[in-house]
């Protein structure tokens, strides 16, 4: 049903009853109708189902009016994001945690996001404007309908983070010049493997992510990649650098710089810094490998590298930002 106040008197948790077994699922499934409570409560879940989405769930006369936003909610009035009507779930749904069962409706892992109390500006049929106080998400949003159970949701205060940067659109990858010798004073750089992949860069948000090559130009990652890297970074925005490198038989992204992060470029920060942040989100999956580092390392890592049969090491000063596009002396690639 769509969220405007029912005079009819009616289960409007009928539909969430027929939708679950009780006997299979974790979910609550209240046998009686819903109650009148307290019209307060909002909770975001996060919702590991087909395909990752955020449940935005508002309390409004004894349930949870729901909708599905596959990007989560925008941080930012320059963005509206889609956000899908959903059926009422119970009010005990507002502290749900758990795994539904495969072959369950919604199958998958659902988790608490973010969760507090709402103020209603206005409530129709076709439009609801709350503010929202979360430990996560605060601010004035406005959800309208579109179209059936397609609604829109909109920031309607300026941006949660105003010095916060949208992704760009595209970057060519920084590159370095190649020498035959280790580079003197090792303390002051980091190294890493030569991998011999594709020049790969990922940009994640919202859950999902695009791929650009060396030339910036937009390419498909392997299946299945995009949307579990997103999934792994859920709702922060990101911008990755890295090759997609065949290890033991699979195509496997080796991620191994961070440009963009929370809204926040990072070209400008040192190469050591950026490395911690990278690390920092222990990014680990099937399909995808934080690559390792080694400050002040050079001689071991190329022996290492050379008994692995790989191409050779890149050197990277500690100290260097990143330079797009550029080939720059502050990296360097010595061969095996």
């Amino acid at each position: 049903m769509t969220p405007e106040k029912r005079k009819d008197g009616g289960d409007r948790l009928a539909e969430y009853r027929g939708r679950r077994d009780p006997g299979r699922t974790p979910e609550p499934v209240p046998e009686e109708k819903a109650l009148p409570h307290g019209d307060d409560t909002f909770v975001v879940q996060e919702h590991h189902a087909t395909s990752l989405h955020w449940d935005l769930r508002l309390e409004r006369d004894g349930v949870l009016v729901s909708w599905a936003v596959p990007k989560g909610l925008p941080w930012s009035p320059d963005t509206n994001h889609l956000a899908v009507h959903t059926e009422d779930h119970p009010l005990e749904y507002a502290t749900f945690e758990g795994e539904i069962p495969r072959g369950e409706y919604g199958a998958g892992t659902m988790t608490i996001w973010d969760r507090g109390t709402y103020e209603t500006e206005k409530w129709s049929e076709r439009e609801v404007k709350v503010v929202i106080h979360g430990a996560r998400v605060s601010g004035r949003y406005v959800l309208f309908r579109t179209r059936g159970r397609n609604w829109m949701i909109h920031r309607m205060d300026p941006p949660a983070d105003p010095d916060a940067e949208p992704l760009p659109q595209s970057l060519r990858p920084m590159r370095p010049v190649e020498r035959a010798r280790l580079p003197r004073g090792q303390d002051a750089w980091g190294f890493e493997f030569a991998w011999g992949g594709k020049r790969t860069a990922a940009y994640v948000e919202g859950g999902r992510t695009r791929f650009t090559d060396a030339r910036g130009r937009a390419v498909d990652g392997p299946g299945g990649l995009g949307s579990r890297l997103g999934a792994e970074l859920g709702v922060r925005p990101a911008l990755l650098d890295g090759e997609l490198a065949v290890l033991d038989g699979r195509e496997t992204y080796m991620v191994y710089d961070l440009l963009h992060l929370d809204g926040h470029p990072l070209l400008d920060v040192p190469y050591r810094e950026r490395r911690e942040r990278l690390d920092g989100l222990a990014l680990s999956g099937p399909l995808w490998q934080t690559a390792p580092w080694f400050p002040g390392e050079g001689g071991a890592v190329l022996d290492a590298a050379r008994a692995q049969g790989l191409p050779g090491v890149v050197a990277k000063r500690l100290d260097s930002p990143y330079e797009p596009g550029e080939e720059s002396g502050a990296w360097r690639f010595v061969p095996s």
